[in-house]
């Protein structure tokens, strides 16, 4: 996989992100790369980094794509977070990071979890952005709403507890064992279990409690009209218990034309538990000669 070239992003309200650009693999390099071949921008999801993307981001760099991820605000190497957090500030955030590595040209968007959340508010916050360059869309178990999510009162009470704490990563009270029933399908890889749970891990309790609030709050269904025409495939695990099939489901009744596939057996994690699907879903949206 072709090393990254860093950047920091300023985000509007001044949380500095932590933006990774990958080039088409050196293989890719010698071939002129056809004029309308889109970015690739990649959004992880609440509580991950960037990192969660890399087995498909090696892949489709290897296709000769260009690759873009970055650190969510509060994750990973990006700035701490300041002020209000919402899902639409992470948005304003893709907004921000594209208007630095990408500010023209073809798009392809792709978001796991809240990340999927990402660039459903980046389309209802920048509409005329979102329906003029956006060629594809890959949607990784995520949510367009928080309906039928009934949220236990002691669980609530935990994350806005956590959510006031000092920047203290939550270490050692995230377990392999915790991440592998929670995240992961019955024939997960230790691997991929433990890559999950150190990124887990390394993140800080008031990002956990803030962002578990922001998620709980939020609702992009109305965004999702600016889908229309656009290529979209929705994946989701059959046994994922973050953003359950029901949720796929209902995004795919918002977006009729979208393609949705529940894989058998498979949890939250995608990326690494169906990494050849996720794949062919973005050569499925990627623009065909014409």
């Amino acid at each position: 996989m072709p090393t990254p070239s860093i950047l920091t992003v300023a985000a509007p309200d001044g949380v500095r992100l932590r933006v990774q650009v990958y080039a088409a693999a050196p293989a890719h390099l010698d071939a002129a790369p056809p004029v309308d071949l889109p970015t690739v921008v990649l959004a992880h999801g609440w509580t991950l980094t960037h990192a969660s993307w890399l087995p498909v981001v090696e892949r489709l760099t290897a296709r000769g794509l260009r690759v873009v991820t970055w650190d969510q605000r509060g994750h990973g190497r990006s700035g701490a977070l300041t002020g209000p957090t919402s899902v639409r500030v992470l948005g304003d955030d893709l907004a921000a990071v594209l208007a630095v590595v990408a500010p023209d040209g073809p798009l392809v968007l792709g978001g796991h979890s809240m990340g999927g959340m990402t660039v459903m508010a980046y389309a209802g916050l920048h509409p005329a952005a979102f329906t003029t360059r956006v060629r594809g869309i890959v949607l990784v178990s995520t949510m367009a709403e928080t309906f039928d999510r009934p949220v236990p009162i002691r669980q609530r009470r935990v994350m806005g507890l956590i959510a006031r704490l000092p920047r203290i990563r939550a270490g050692r009270f995230v377990t392999l064992d915790g991440q592998r029933r929670l995240l992961f399908g019955p024939a997960a890889e230790d691997e991929h279990v433990a890559l999950t749970r150190d990124q887990v891990a390394a993140t800080t309790l008031p990002t956990m409690g803030r962002f578990y609030r922001a998620l709980q709050e939020h609702d992009e269904a109305h965004a999702l009209a600016h889908f229309d025409g656009i290529p979209t495939v929705v994946l989701v695990g059959e046994r994922d218990r973050l953003t359950p099939p029901r949720q796929s489901e209902r995004i795919a009744e918002l977006v009729p034309h979208a393609e949705l596939h529940v894989l058998p057996g498979l949890g939250h994690m995608l990326a690494y538990e169906a990494t050849d699907e996720v794949v062919d879903a973005f050569t499925r949206v990627l623009p065909h000669p014409s």
